[in-house]
């Protein structure tokens, strides 16, 4: 597991509005934001990166849980979603299993979901230490 790795992710921007490189590992992925509000829509805006991050977490750490457990589970849908709410961020996720489970099994399984790593990290206290420097423009 990665708890006791330091792990990173880099993202670059230049003067688009605001289509953003971003890179963890070696994949590479293009964030903005929608037409709307200026950006070119060329990726997922950063709020749907975290609710990506959650719903691929839940779906991954359930199939590996029914496959070890060798559940009769076809396909597992999770949907997450966010909204307005009163002073706090509230995320929901709705999971959809197609398979044959008991009560017991279902039970199990939502267990496991709220186990998964991303749903640990953004359930813990969170902080965020931010460093920042400058770098002379190169003509």
């Amino acid at each position: 597991m990665e708890d006791n790795q330091i792990l990173s992710a880099t993202a670059t921007i230049g003067r688009e509005h605001y289509a953003t490189r971003l890179q963890a590992r070696t994949h590479v992925l293009t964030g903005d934001e929608p037409a709307e509000v200026g950006g070119t829509d060329t990726g997922p805006r950063p709020g749907d990166f975290v609710r990506m991050a959650l719903a691929s977490c839940q779906a991954i750490t359930l199939r590996m849980y029914a496959d070890r457990k060798q559940y009769p589970v076809e396909q597992i849908m999770v949907t997450v979603s966010n909204g307005p709410s009163d002073g706090k961020t509230t995320y929901t996720s709705d999971i959809v299993v197609t398979g044959a489970l008991t009560a017991d099994e279902q039970q199990r399984m939502i267990q496991v979901a709220r186990r998964c790593p991303v749903h640990k990290i953004l359930t813990n206290p969170i902080e965020i230490l931010t460093n920042f420097s400058i770098r002379s423009a190169q003509l």
